[in-house]
């Protein structure tokens, strides 16, 4: 086999896409190196797209937005759009445990094959590949704030206004271990806000209260 369907690349040696295609689960001969070269170059290569793209966002907005591009959930997806999990080669503990199917493996692999793109054919080929399946996620991406979670908007904008740092106080904490429920309360008497979270951890329970808060500066005259 040459090349997957879908991604815009046929390979001169048959055999490093064979490799990307091969789990650790199949033996020592596997795509684990190769998984490590494509990482490299995945965040290089989608890093310059938003340099060139995103010209209004600084250091911080773009790394926000290159990790929403790479990180392992976006790049299942593409590997299942791909329909990579047909091709991957497992050993057979793996294969039984439905592996084609994990995330893990199925992101590993995609980076595998980029790694596998650059040794065959180049950088420029590699660019081309990794933009073709990259470019429609990196079209959709979202303002880069909102990528911020509650919590860390809550503290900026308190910070940015010289309000003191949140804290939340834990009002409850109820339910077997294995269903916890936990509900906290945030209080801001200087700037009129009193809300309540709850979630399945006391780290939940707080990203709910902070976007219970930050609901309510939204909707605050702007001074």
């Amino acid at each position: 086999m040459r090349e997957i369907p879908g991604i815009p690349y046929r390979f001169n040696d048959p055999g490093l896409l064979t490799l990307a295609l091969t789990h650790r689960s199949v033996g020592r001969i596997n795509n684990e190196r190769l998984e490590f070269l494509g990482d490299s170059i995945l965040d290089f290569v989608v890093s310059a797209r938003l340099f060139e793209t995103k010209t209004d966002n600084d250091e911080g907005e773009l790394s926000r937005l290159r990790a929403r591009v790479v990180r392992g959930d976006t790049l299942a997806l593409m590997a299942t759009e791909l329909k990579l999990g047909d091709y991957i080669k497992l050993g057979e503990g793996e294969l039984k445990s439905g592996g084609f199917k994990r995330n893990s493996i199925l992101a590993d692999t995609l980076e595998a094959i980029f790694g596998a793109i650059y040794l065959d054919g180049g950088i420029e080929a590699c660019t081309a590949a990794i933009l073709h399946i990259c470019n429609p996620y990196i079209s959709e991406l979202p303002d880069a704030g909102e990528l911020i979670d509650p919590k860390t908007r809550l503290q900026e904008w308190l910070q940015g206004h010289a309000y003191a740092l949140p804290e939340y106080t834990l009002l409850s904490e109820d339910g077997p271990p294995h269903k916890k429920h936990f509900e906290v309360q945030y209080d801001c008497p200087a700037v009129g806000i009193k809300v309540t979270g709850a979630g399945s951890s006391r780290q939940k329970a707080q990203q709910a209260a902070a976007t219970a808060a930050l609901a309510l500066i939204d909707e605050m005259p702007q001074k």
